[in-house]
C-alpha cells in the first residue's frame, strides 16, 4: 500500500507512463524526461497525476536486424501494467527517404521517438517537445491542455518554437490509429546524420585513445632529433604535406573501425538500408575523434621544434635561415608519421574504449543499467 503525499488530491487521475530507451544517450535523455515531464504534464492537465518510469532495453538500440521498434515498448507496457509506453531510440527511422522523428500506435499506446532525427543542437528541448506530441497522441484525455507558447513579443522564443516544430515534423497519419512525423528529405537527413554522430560523442572516442597517444608522442620525439627528416620536411611542398597528414589520419581510422570490428552488417536484408545509415555515422565520428588529435600533435610538435631546434643548428643542416614555415614543415611531417606509429596504438586499445563511438554494440552489455521511477506513487 502507497502512501499519499502531502498537498495531493484524491480524486486526481493517476497515469503511470513507462520510458523505454536504449542505453547511452537515449537512455540519459528518458531519465532526464522523467523528471521534467510530471511539472510540465502537471501544468498542462492539473486533474491528471502523471507517473513516468524509466527501463532500458538494449535492443532498441540494435542496428543490423530487422528490430520492431514498437514490440519490445508493448511487451513492457504489458509486463509493468503501464497506460502507456514511449521508446528513445538511437537507430534513424525513415519513410522511403524522409526521416521520422516520432511515431504513434494509439491501439497498441506505444509512441517512438528517433533521436538521431533530431539532430546536434538543442536536442533535450526538441525531445521533449516530441514527448510531448506523442502524449497528445497517445492520451489525449489525459494529457489536454493548452500548450506551452513563448511570451508575446520575444522573438528569439519565437524563432526557438518554430524551431522546435520544425524538428519534429509535419504530421502523418499512414493509418486511422497511428499518427507519424516526418521531416524534410533533404535537410532531415542531414539532422538524422549529425543527430548519429552526436549520440555517438565522438569526443569520448578522442579522449579514450590514450595508446594512440603515448605511441604517437613517442614516434613524434624520435622524428625531432632526426637530421633527415629535417631536409625531407624542408623540400616537401605544402599540398604534399597535407596529403601525407591525410592518409595518415584515414590509415589510424581505418585500423580503428576494421581492428576493433566497428564496420556493420546487416543480419538481414531490411536493415541493410539503416545499418549503411550507421556506418556512414561511424565513419564521421572516428574521423572526428582522430583529426582532432592530429591538429593537436601538429601544434605541440610545431611548439617543441621551435624551442628544441635551435635557429643555428637548423639553418646550418638546411643551408638557409630557418623561417616559421620551415618548423611548421618539419612539425608536419613528423607529425604524419607519429600518426602512423599511433595506428600500433590504435590497434592495441580495447574494445570497450573504441565501441564507444559505434552503433549497435551497446546490445552486448545485456540489460545492464539501472531503473528509475519519477513522478507520483503507483498504485
Amino acid at each position: 500500500m502507497t502512501e499519499r503525499r502531502a498537498g495531493e488530491d484524491p480524486a486526481q487521475r493517476q497515469v503511470v507512463a513507462g520510458l523505454v530507451a536504449a542505453p547511452g544517450l537515449p537512455l540519459e535523455l528518458a531519465e532526464d524526461l522523467a523528471d521534467r515531464l510530471p511539472v510540465v504534464m502537471a501544468a498542462r492537465a492539473p486533474r491528471v497525476r502523471w507517473a513516468f518510469v524509466v527501463r532500458p532495453e538494449p535492443l532498441v538500440g540494435t542496428a543490423n536486424i530487422d528490430v520492431d521498434l514498437v514490440r519490445p515498448a508493448r511487451e513492457r507496457l504489458l509486463a509493468e501494467g503501464w497506460e502507456l509506453a514511449i521508446c528513445l531510440t538511437d537507430l534513424p527511422v525513415r519513410v522511403g527517404r524522409r526521416p521520422v522523428t516520432a511515431f504513434a500506435s494509439r491501439a497498441l499506446g506505444v509512441g517512438v521517438v528517433s533521436v538521431p532525427a533530431f539532430g546536434a543542437v538543442d536536442l533535450v528541448e526538441r525531445v521533449l517537445q516530441a514527448v510531448l506530441y506523442l502524449l497528445d497522441e497517445l492520451a489525449p484525455d489525459a494529457a489536454s491542455g493548452p500548450r506551452q507558447s513563448p511570451p508575446p513579443g520575444t522573438r528569439r522564443r519565437s524563432w526557438r518554437r518554430r524551431l522546435l516544430d520544425s524538428a519534429v515534423g509535419s504530421r502523418d497519419a499512414p493509418e486511422q490509429d497511428s499518427v507519424r512525423f516526418v521531416t524534410a528529405a533533404s535537410v532531415g537527413n542531414i539532422r538524422l546524420l549529425l543527430g548519429m554522430v552526436r549520440a555517438n560523442r565522438p569526443w569520448r572516442l578522442m579522449i579514450g585513445l590514450s595508446r594512440v597517444l603515448v605511441a604517437a608522442a613517442g614516434t613524434a620525439a624520435f622524428g625531432l632529433s632526426s637530421a633527415s627528416l629535417w631536409w625531407i620536411g624542408d623540400a616537401m611542398s605544402w599540398p604534399r604535406l597535407l596529403a601525407l597528414d591525410l592518409v595518415a589520419a584515414l590509415i589510424i581510422c581505418v585500423t580503428l573501425i576494421v581492428g576493433h570490428r566497428l564496420w556493420e552488417r546487416p543480419q538481414v536484408p531490411a536493415a541493410r538500408e539503416r545499418v549503411t545509415l550507421v556506418n556512414l555515422a561511424t565513419a564521421l565520428t572516428v574521423a572526428l575523434g582522430v583529426l582532432p588529435l592530429l591538429a593537436a600533435l601538429l601544434v605541440v610538435t610545431t611548439l617543441c621544434a621551435r624551442a628544441v631546434l635551435l635557429q643555428p643548428v637548423l639553418g646550418q643542416q638546411l643551408g638557409h635561415p630557418p623561417r616559421i614555415g620551415d618548423y611548421i614543415g618539419i612539425a608536419s611531417l613528423v607529425s604524419a608519421l607519429a600518426v602512423l606509429g599511433g595506428a600500433l596504438g590504435a590497434a592495441l586499445e580495447t574494445d570497450v574504449t573504441v565501441r564507444e563511438a559505434a552503433y549497435g554494440y551497446r546490445a552486448a552489455d545485456g540489460r545492464a543499467g539501472h531503473e528509475r521511477r519519477s513522478g507520483a506513487d503507483g498504485p
